[in-house]
């Protein structure tokens, strides 16, 4: 995998006005694909598949979860703090992140010419005898 930002952290001159407001305006999603495949007490495994051209609205990330990308491609981000990336993605990828109770917001959208398929299992927050565990 291979990151490239292209535009910083607080800087939103380069965004398209039709994102900002999306950001602004629209109510942002939790869910983490597009595509929930199984969901139990502990976890949900989510697929998500782009195909050429097509984006993932913004998502807000406030658990904890880790990907895999079976197919590769080229993706561009854009977080909700302004910073915008691109990422080359190769078959076998994989990251794990702990975002929980981050709230933080990234769209995905595939510029390449390959449908990127992505599955994502996210860690629920479980509650065990007055405390709470994370199960991983």
């Amino acid at each position: 995998m291979q990151f490239v930002e292209l535009n910083p952290v607080g800087n939103f001159d380069s965004w398209e006005q039709e994102k900002i407001d999306e950001l602004l305006h629209q109510e942002i999603k939790d869910s983490l694909g597009n595509r929930l495949v199984f969901e139990n007490e502990s976890i949900k495994l989510w697929d998500l598949h782009l195909d050429a051209g097509e984006r993932l609205d913004f998502r807000r990330h406030n658990s904890n979860y880790g990907w895999v990308c079976t197919t590769g491609g080229l993706v561009i981000t854009r977080y909700g703090n302004g910073k915008i990336g691109m990422i080359k993605l190769n078959p076998g990828d994989a990251e794990y992140f702990e975002n929980r109770r981050k709230n933080y917001v990234n769209d995905l959208e595939n510029i390449g010419e390959e449908t990127i398929v992505i599955n994502i299992l996210e860690y629920k927050e479980t509650r065990k005898e007055n405390s709470f565990s994370f199960c991983n």
